[in-house]
């Protein structure tokens, strides 16, 4: 198994996977692109990670949303409507008989094909490169209760006029090089804290903790435009708890009562220890009933989506 906040049971299934590639489906040994590929020259473009349940995918809108965003903000056009994009996703699961749950799929929007090594975008020869993996991916059964260890890193997340962080680009070096460090530590995951020595989020999940039965979570300033963290501060609110969006430091953090993290992969996750602090040996109240919040309105989401 893989460790960190993404560890799952590995499927053999994964080694012969079907994925789409600009529409057309290729075997896993054989899925190529360009080295030209503005993706892989320059980190150029714009991706989701949405996950299978009960047949349908979750929180689709939203992700489809985000990603039509992120490529307006770069100034690049996927090239097909989002009703091709939802067909073309729902297309490459049935090749894979992909129909259940434990399913996670990448969607990735490369700005094309260069014609040279070159950043200007002008030099881009070829549509958008659109690319799907989906993969049996389950969540190890100890995810909801397993108690994360987090360390803080030196990396911090910047200003948006360097690299706006709310970005869900391909260019992860700033939070691999953060990932590195805290593995390096021992950790799962690395805390990165903004320009002003506030939390901002983890390396690849967002983070949240508990005080006095509210939950507070960064401004949001310098951290990704998150789907599930945008769906556990809903839920939470729906259901009369107290959430802040606000700057808090790792003052906060090492005196909380709960903490956990969000993301797409795991949903809820609990933290036990921040920088070796105790936070909690098991899973806390707080987090056990936002699971089962989340669980719920995930169910509902999928519940009310027809497939194409």
């Amino acid at each position: 198994m893989t460790q960190g906040t993404h560890l799952y049971v590995p499927d053999e299934r994964n080694e012969q996977v079907i994925i789409d590639i600009n529409g057309e489906h290729v075997p896993r040994p054989d899925a190529k692109i360009s080295v030209f590929d503005s993706g892989f020259m320059l980190g150029d473009g714009v991706w989701e990670g949405i996950r299978l349940h009960d047949g349908r995918l979750a929180f689709l809108d939203r992700h489809l949303d985000r990603l039509w965003r992120g490529a307006k903000a770069i100034h690049m056009d996927i090239g097909i409507t989002r009703e091709e994009m939802e067909r073309r996703l729902y297309a490459v699961l049935d090749a894979n008989g992909m129909r259940g749950d434990g399913v996670h799929i990448r969607l990735m929007v490369t700005r094309g094909i260069r014609s040279t090594p070159y950043q200007d975008p002008r030099v881009v020869i070829t549509p958008a490169t659109i690319v799907m993996i989906p993969e049996w991916k389950e969540p190890a059964p100890e995810t909801a209760t397993r108690m994360l260890k987090l360390a803080t890193v030196h990396v911090r997340r910047g200003y948006p006029d360097v690299q706006d962080p709310m970005l869900n680009s391909h260019s992860k070096l700033n939070c691999i090089t953060a990932c590195i460090q805290a593995a390096r530590a021992g950790a799962d995951e690395g805390l990165m804290l903004d320009p002003h020595g506030f939390v901002a989020t983890c390396n690849s999940t967002h983070f949240f903790i508990v005080k006095d039965g509210e939950i507070w979570t960064s401004s949001g300033d310098y951290c990704l435009d998150g789907i599930t963290r945008g769906v556990v501060i809903e839920i939470a609110r729906e259901a009369g708890i107290t959430v802040r969006e606000r700057n808090f430091s790792l003052t906060h953090v090492y005196g909380a009562d709960e903490a956990f993290t969000t993301g797409t992969f795991a949903g809820v996750a609990p933290v036990g220890s921040v920088d070796g602090r105790l936070l909690g040996e098991s899973r806390g109240p707080m987090v056990e009933r936002l699971q089962g919040l989340y669980l719920d309105r995930l169910s509902r989401d999928v519940g009310e989506r027809q497939r194409p």
